[in-house]
């Protein structure tokens, strides 16, 4: 079932990417020479910028500072001032040693941080352990300004030091004192990387650092990924791992449970929750320990037991307590995509309402979203007498293309289903070709603002024809480029020593010419969910593609076809075009 005039439409996967952390335990082999040729590559692929400019010098060196310092626990404001409030001279400077290979500016940041360590090393020793500050907020932490003295870093990590002792007080025995031990250990890694002696280190140290600096200076979503990095990516694009289905964020005072992937080991388990606070592993304490590290104490061979310590918020009326939890789950093999899609039907009057729920916008050998989805259209039809059809994206955060370009046809005759314009600024058109849609009745679409990607680009669409309603949140995510990888996915992928990158090479438009970046996809009627009230979005990302439009493409005029086709072309497709309806 070809629905594509063209195979590039194959080279494009829409994730929402997540960044990964700045420090690998391997580093990369860079020179100053593989950097400035990385970035030549990256720049010449690049949806808008070409060539470093000033304020991609701004952006990389605010990126750098923050990379070194994320807490903002070392530097103080007059430490980085220089860096982060340059003079026009001073960025021109830097822009000209930069293009030439010369990295020194960053070497001169990253001896300040070996400086801000040796400070820090003082500094605690004005800790008083035996009045540190009672019940902290972890919230403090968000959004910190640099410190504008000493003893505003001394009061910050006094407050980091009572959360961590205040967590680590709730393990049993000598447990306590091991997760004091390993958030020291942390710590100790950590500054080790940046004071380690050896030339060659520092250099690929710097160098690592200054191609994530850049990379995140050009978009949102274009990165660097050391090779351990890369190794954890091939895992998000294969979607297949070892170990319990479970989503980590790294908090100061633990490991906050973010999602549980439905069919994984911890769902069939049913006893891990979310927002559950891992603080050990199989007794292993993992406060303060690189996110890294305690994934891989929970990963491991199938059907091996790991023992997750936990701390869960119970709420009781006014009251919220805390409870500590040791929960044992079997290990098993983690198919990310392996819950896709699930449906039923709900009885209407003399026949039923369809509930189709996609998870991701997924294909291989054996199946695909849109073959599956038509597949269960069909027998919803077959068996029922069907009324409408409620398609939930609702957490879809994206997939395939050209899965979005077959999901979108399914509800309409032919037509375009999107348009990707890329670095160069050529426009090229996705079609529906079938000519037949699989269901042409009432349709509404569920969505809320983590719908992001491959979901607006269906939502969008059908919503562009006329062919559904949107209902959710006020907008979806907002995300509407797409990025190409050096990384290969394959079976027998191996990572090159040097790193792997990916880079955002354009937007989508879908066939009124809008595409949802930053603004989203904005519902017909809108019914908050339990996102609504959050910052999600790729407008709250950093340095992200400013929205626009090309023209509308109702009518079309098949432009993207090379001249010699476009007459054969046009006698095959023009005619059935889904119209665009109006709802009154």
């Amino acid at each position: 079932m070809l629905r594509k005039l063209s195979i590039l439409a194959c080279l494009f996967v829409l994730l929402i990417s997540v960044p990964l952390s700045v420090h690998a335990s391997k580093l990369p082999q860079l020179t100053p020479a593989i950097v400035t040729a990385k970035i030549h590559e990256i720049m010449k692929a690049h949806a808008t910028y070409k060539e470093m400019n000033p304020e991609l010098v701004r952006r990389t060196l605010q990126n750098y500072i923050e990379q070194l310092d994320p807490n903002k626990t070392y530097f103080l404001e007059s430490d980085v001032k220089y860096w982060l409030e340059p003079t026009d001279n001073h960025v021109n400077r830097i822009l000209k040693e930069y293009n030439q290979g010369d990295f020194s500016t960053f070497y001169e940041i990253h001896d300040e941080m070996v400086r801000a360590i040796a400070r820090r090393e003082k500094l605690e020793k004005q800790i008083n352990m035996d009045s540190l500050p009672k019940h902290v907020n972890p919230k403090e932490f968000k959004d910190l300004k640099w410190a504008k003295s000493e003893q505003e870093l001394v009061d910050r990590w006094s407050k980091i030091k009572a959360l961590q002792i205040e967590t680590s007080a709730k393990l049993n025995g000598d447990l306590k004192e091991k997760a004091l031990l390993r958030i020291a250990k942390s710590q100790s890694k950590y500054e080790n990387e940046i004071l380690d002696p050896n030339p060659v280190n520092r250099e690929r140290k710097v160098l690592t650092n200054v191609l994530k600096a850049t990379t995140a200076a050009l978009d949102a979503h274009t990165a660097y990924f050391t090779p351990d990095e890369a190794s954890q990516f091939m895992i998000s694009v294969q979607q297949r791992l070892f170990g319990i289905g479970a989503q980590l964020r790294d908090d100061i005072n633990g490991f906050t449970i973010t999602k549980i992937i439905e069919g994984g080991p911890a769902a069939l388990g049913k006893e891990l929750k979310l927002k559950d606070r891992v603080i050990a592993v199989n007794g292993e304490p993992v406060v303060g320990m690189d996110i890294v590290e305690a994934v891989d104490l929970i990963r491991g061979e199938k059907g091996t037991p790991v023992t997750l310590t936990v701390i869960r918020e119970i709420k009781d009326g006014d009251i919220t307590r805390e409870e500590k939890r040791d929960i044992l789950i079997l290990r098993g093999e983690v198919v990310l995509k392996e819950t896709r899609y699930s449906s039923f039907v709900e009885p209407y009057g003399d026949g039923v309402i369809g509930y189709l729920r996609l998870y991701s916008f997924y294909q291989d050998p054996e199946s695909a979203s849109s073959t599956d989805l038509a597949n269960e259209i069909k027998k919803m039809q077959e068996e029922n007498k069907l009324e409408g059809l409620i398609l939930d994206l609702r957490y879809n955060t994206g997939g395939l293309l050209t899965q979005a370009v077959e999901v979108a046809g399914l509800f309409i005759t032919k037509g375009i289903v999107v348009s990707v314009k890329d670095n160069t600024g050529a426009v090229q058109h996705l079609r529906d070709l079938e000519g037949k849609a699989a269901w042409s009745g009432p349709l509404i679409i569920l969505v809320n603002r983590a719908s992001a990607s491959a979901s607006e680009i269906v939502t969008q669409t059908l919503q562009d024809y006329g062919r559904a309603l949107i209902v959710g949140d006020d907008h979806t995510y907002g995300k509407g480029t797409f990025q190409t990888f050096t990384l290969n996915t394959g079976n027998n992928a191996v990572v090159n020593p040097e790193g792997e990158y990916k880079v955002t090479r354009g937007k989508y438009y879908t066939v009124s010419g809008k595409t949802p970046q930053l603004t989203g996809v904005l519902s017909d009627i809108v019914v908050p969910g339990v996102l609504s009230k959050m910052d999600i979005g790729e407008k709250f990302a950093k340095f992200p593609l400013e929205n626009d439009r090309i023209k509308e493409n109702f009518d079309d005029d098949l432009s993207d076809v090379p001249f010699t086709q476009r007459n054969k072309i046009r006698m095959l497709y023009k005619f059935d075009l889904q119209h665009k309806f109006f709802y009154s």
